[in-house]
């Protein structure tokens, strides 16, 4: 049923809204609202520059608002209070259902079902990869289904012969999307649920979300998006990796890998391959020893020479050079490409591929270090692509962000155990994937159960989920260790860090303040168009901070500007949801987005080239359909 908030006149609106009870006398700000959007500045400056990581700034913004408690209102227990909210709780129980999930393969299963008609048509691998993930994202966080569903899509693109670069933006987009058709969908959309059940003693029209209480809204969305990708996005995506691609080539690392043999007398003979990177250099790093007609692939420190092994090394150009002088090794050629790297011989398994610097990653502000890399996952670092840009010449101590990706070689069980594994993506499967195939039948019927108990509203989403957590380890879907690895810390850190935020810019009167700012810019404006704008904000903020710090600082100034104009504060609330969960014009906006950029060779400008028509498109079709189900 529409909700509608006609008021009759201004001076009853101004009345019976916040904005004439918060302690805001006229347009000047009080010094608690100044306080508290200094902090908000602060907040946005550190997402913006990600000078801190983000845990590390949700930490920090929890000392500041405590330490200016006499201005922001913020005590320590309310500080902390983020901890303990029930959006934070609810977010860990689903991260951690969606991880038992995960294990069972399941959704790499629905993802090559879905690709099985798909063939060589790209159109077909669009909808493909889209009917395969956004149905599945309404109930999984899309973060792990997206970390999931890249190999599976990635090799789609290959057999198809299809540039991968095709098809991993819209798998992206259509996990965002797909995250709005129910409340459990993504992590912003229990967020907000929160906020406007705080926010309902203000405004009542405002209530927690139920379980579908947007589903017809994200139905709407869903199917013009997918629509978009489908007929539409691909066009605009250029082939930035070819289908099949050999990777030296493609990470053009063929002039920074060599072979060099280990010659008669040569003083390595008999020493582990750590004296040889000691006595050549920190840049040369092992890939391989061929002894005989065998490799070892990405050799420990300890493994012992002989004479006659040829190594295969990873460096930069002035070192390959340095190596046609150096004692005890001979230069004796470079390979050719992929093939020649590869231990050979029809067996089908795949050894190099690429790895994602995953969101909750160990590796996330390591500096790259080849020979640790090597001891402590098994695997020799051949190239970087970090931002989407190669990085050539010196990968030795770069940086790692989330999404960089790293081209490696490793064994195929070890790649199995990297895949099995928290700190990376794996872009291509492994040969013998090992998931608890078993339990999927008890996987899903647990998640379904509690969507249902929360639907009935037998008992809060935040009990059912955590039921369903306890469930999973009874029923062997999680080992009891698996749970914390099933979560990603940074968004628990995050949400923690945000609320009491949000409620500082609550209680200080900075959401009315702001709301104020925004009413009397709006002037004569319709409201639908104000709505729309409110869309339009939500999603250019949210490209350069949290999708969940935006609804946080957004919600109550939408709220506030909706009961100023007299129009539906539930209807804004719900733009600013759906707008905080669609970030389509860049790789950083949305976790998503990192994780493709790196296996669709992407660039800045290819996020735009497709997103800015879908963003344009979707905010008409959702402020629309908010006006059609709710009433604006």
């Amino acid at each position: 049923m529409a909700v509608r908030s006609i008021a009759p006149d201004a001076a009853f609106v101004l009345a019976r809204l916040p904005l004439a009870q918060e302690p805001i006398a006229g347009p000047e700000p009080t010094v608690d609202v100044l306080v508290v959007l200094g902090v908000v500045g602060l907040a946005i400056t550190l997402f913006l520059t990600e000078r801190l990581p983000i845990d590390v700034t949700a930490i920090l913004l929890i000392v500041v608002l405590v330490v200016l408690e006499p201005w922001t209102g913020v005590d320590p227990a309310t500080g902390i209070s983020g901890f303990a909210n029930e959006a934070t709780i609810t977010v860990l129980a689903m991260l951690i259902l969606s991880g038992g999930v995960s294990r069972t393969g399941v959704l790499q299963e629905v993802g090559r079902r879905m690709a099985e008609f798909a063939g060589s048509s790209v159109r077909k691998q669009v909808f493909a990869t889209v009917a395969a993930t956004a149905p599945v994202s309404g109930f999984l966080n899309n973060t792990p289904v997206v970390a999931l569903l890249v190999p599976v899509v990635t090799d789609v693109a290959n057999r198809g012969n299809t540039s991968p670069s095709k098809l991993l933006i819209p798998l992206s987009y259509a996990s965002q999307i797909g995250g709005m058709l129910t409340l459990i969908g993504t992590s912003t959309n229990i967020l907000a649920s929160d906020v406007a059940g705080r926010l309902s003693g203000r405004y009542p029209e405002l209530h927690r979300f139920s379980m579908f209480e947007f589903t017809q809204l994200g139905v709407l969305v869903t199917l013009a998006g997918g629509l978009y990708l489908v007929f539409v996005g691909h066009h605009l995506l250029p082939e930035r990796v070819p289908p099949r691609a050999d990777y030296l080539e493609e990470y053009a690392v063929g002039d920074y890998v060599a072979d060099v043999a280990i010659v008669p007398g040569s003083p390595f003979v008999g020493e582990p391959v750590g004296e040889v990177t000691s006595r050549l250099g920190p840049e040369v790093d092992v890939v391989q020893v061929v002894r005989g007609g065998s490799r070892e692939i990405a050799p420990r420190q300890g493994t012992t020479l002989r004479e006659g092994d040829v190594l295969v090394v990873r460096t930069d150009r002035r070192a390959i050079r340095t190596l046609e002088d150096a004692e005890g090794v001979e230069l004796v050629g470079r390979p050719a490409g992929d093939e020649e790297l590869e231990p050979g011989s029809g067996s089908g398994e795949r050894t190099i591929t690429e790895l994602v610097v995953s969101l909750d990653s160990r590796l996330v502000g390591d500096r790259l270090d080849p020979e640790r890399f090597r001891e402590e996952y098994g695997a020799a670092v051949l190239g970087m692509r970090s931002h989407g840009e190669l990085v050539g010449r010196r990968i030795v101590g770069k940086r790692l962000t989330v999404g960089d990706t790293l081209l490696v070689q490793a064994p195929p069980a070890t790649l199995d155990r990297l895949a099995r594994g928290e700190d990376v993506i794996v872009a291509h499967e492994p040969a013998r994937p090992e998931y608890r195939r078993e339990k999927a039948p008890i996987a899903i019927a647990i998640v379904v159960g509690v969507v249902a108990v929360a639907t009935l509203e037998l008992y809060p989403i935040l009990v059912s989920a955590l039921a369903g957590v306890v469930a999973m380890v009874v029923a062997g879907v999680l080992e009891p260790n698996e749970l914390y690895d099933a979560v990603e810390w940074d968004i628990i850190f995050l949400l923690a860090g945000v609320i009491p935020l949000g409620i500082a810019l609550e209680n200080s009167g900075a959401a009315t303040y702001l709301a104020r700012l925004v009413v009397s810019g709006a002037g004569g404006l319709p409201p639908i168009v104000v709505c729309w704008l409110f869309y339009i904000i939500t999603g250019l903020i949210t490209e350069v901070i949290s999708n969940n710090a935006s609804v946080v600082l957004l919600l109550p100034v939408a709220a506030a500007a909706a009961a100023g104009i007299g129009a539906n504060p539930f209807a804004f609330v719900l733009a600013v949801t759906f707008a905080a969960s669609t970030a389509f014009l860049g790789p950083v906006g949305y976790q998503t987005n990192l994780f493709v950029y790196g296996p669709g060779g992407y660039r800045f400008s290819d996020y735009f080239r497709i997103g800015a028509p879908l963003q344009v498109l979707l905010s008409v079709v959702t402020v629309g359909g908010i006006e059609l189900f709710w009433g604006i």
